[in-house]
């Protein structure tokens, strides 16, 4: 694929705001979404990706509802996962065997600040939940396992400072939380509307990690300011999910733009958001389950196999599917001890 060369002068450090008349995509964006759009008109998805139906539930966390029925029948079949340290299987599907037109471009960085990520690869998801669903692989050839590395979280936040689009967001699902392919990957995705836990306050727990309770899920904080603290960011937040592999934990994360921990008027201008979330891990489709609870579900956004769940389902029916994956509150509040004490050290 071509290569995408990029600088410091190419990070978008104020995205626009939502609803904000004078957007303007960036370079990343003009090149992503034109490449999307060409596969999808190529038929080189697994369907064609219309308007998608969405509703905010009703009540207070306003969880965003979509319907995406052809993603439910058409995706490839999650992989069976076993443990939370499941080696890499050459003989499962795996990013070795995309076809070369799915692979958009590579990011390449060139210059400051601090040492450059490892390139990542920029592909089509071919299963989308929306416009513009790409893959960020390291090196395919590696063979890495689904356990994030610093290198890897690195290059997508700073695929996230590249887009001026408030909504274009990368995430990961790691082993036993959602990960349908056992071969090292994040997502990137262009959300449509804003999510509560881009601007709620958090509760302090360390001088680096905060505990936000917006969103159906409480998520360990983490916060970059800027283009110098996604690498230190990256290293901490990789810390944190070894910690939670090592305790028997699956983790999954997000990354969005929002404000700093303390909320929007605490001074200071919005950044990176990093959000840990610490679950219990599933090994294979749980039965009586109405969805799959990921990244997406665990940040308030859900979408749904079928127009009768999408039409009927309300907040207390999507939070009692979530809450059962979340660990207790002593737990929770354990667990945060812990990271802010390896954190500081």
């Amino acid at each position: 694929p071509e290569e995408f060369v990029y600088g410091e002068e190419d990070f978008v450090l104020q995205a626009a705001g939502w609803g904000d008349p004078g957007f303007a995509p960036s370079r990343f964006d003009r090149v992503l979404l034109a490449g999307w759009s060409d596969r999808m008109e190529r038929g080189l998805f697994r369907y064609r990706l219309g308007p998608i139906p969405t509703r905010v539930l009703p009540g207070p966390l306003r969880l965003v509802a979509q319907l995406n029925e052809q993603r439910s029948a058409e995706r490839r079949p999650p992989q069976p996962v076993r443990s939370l340290r499941d080696p890499f299987d050459p003989g499962a599907f795996n990013f070795t065997r995309l076809r070369p037109a799915e692979l958009l471009f590579r990011l390449r960085r060139t210059g400051g600040p601090g040492p450059p990520p490892d390139p990542l690869l920029v592909a089509i998801n071919a299963s989308p939940l929306e416009r513009g669903h790409v893959l960020l692989l390291p090196e395919p050839a590696r063979r890495l396992p689904q356990v994030l590395t610093a290198a890897a979280l690195h290059g997508a936040l700073e695929a996230a400072l590249l887009s001026s689009h408030p909504g274009f967001c990368v995430g990961f699902n790691g082993l036993g939380g959602g990960a349908s392919v056992n071969h090292l990957h994040l997502h990137g995705l262009y959300l449509g509307r804003p999510l509560p836990l881009e601007e709620a306050p958090a509760e302090p727990l360390g001088p680096r990690l905060g505990l936000l309770r917006a969103g159906p899920a409480p998520a360990f904080l983490f916060f970059a300011p800027g283009p110098a603290a996604l690498e230190p960011v990256s290293r901490a937040v990789c810390r944190a999910a070894e910690h939670l592999a090592g305790a028997g934990l699956a983790y999954n994360v997000l990354a969005t733009r929002g404000d700093p921990p303390a909320g929007p008027g605490a001074g200071g201008g919005r950044g990176l958001r990093v959000l840990l979330w610490a679950r219990r891990p599933v090994f294979g489709p749980k039965a009586g389950e109405p969805f799959i609870v990921a990244l997406c579900e665990l940040a308030g956004l859900l979408p749904l196999p079928a127009e009768p769940l999408y039409r009927d389902i309300t907040e207390v029916q999507a939070l009692s599917a979530i809450r059962q994956h979340l660990l207790p509150e002593p737990e929770l509040l354990r667990l945060g001890g812990e990271l802010a004490r390896l954190l500081e050290n």
